[in-house]
């Protein structure tokens, strides 16, 4: 049987808490979602319920990849939230430019993070 290193449980744990902070915040999540997005109090609880499913999946070693591969793909898809962000002031919750413009290659560490896991048991 194989055991899964400590701290992915720590990246699991971060996944649901983001997710439930959509639930406790939503409006906070409508305000940066892009335009193109209709209904966005509907993608605001799904990106919620995903980032959720994504974190608890992490954590057993049968569904470990499939969730680091749900991951991935959410991280990117989120990459439009921050360039939104970043492009829209109104969008930009406030934060400084410098903020925003961290935020995009900090998410590609996130993705490197996830994708290193693939290659632990």
């Amino acid at each position: 049987m194989t055991t899964m290193i400590w701290h992915i449980y720590a990246m699991a744990g971060m996944y649901i808490l983001a997710g439930i902070m959509h639930f406790i915040y939503p409006k906070a999540y409508v305000k940066i979602m892009p335009y193109a997005f209709k209904k966005p109090f509907f993608w605001v609880y799904l990106s919620g319920i995903v980032e959720i499913v994504l974190g608890v999946l992490l954590c057993f070693s049968f569904s470990k990849d499939f969730a680091i591969y749900g991951i991935v793909l959410m991280l990117l898809t989120f990459l439009w939230v921050h360039i939104h962000m970043l492009v829209h002031k109104e969008a930009s919750a406030g934060l400084p430019k410098w903020v925003l413009w961290l935020r995009i290659p900090l998410q590609f560490g996130l993705i490197y993070w996830a994708i290193w896991y693939l290659s632990v048991s």
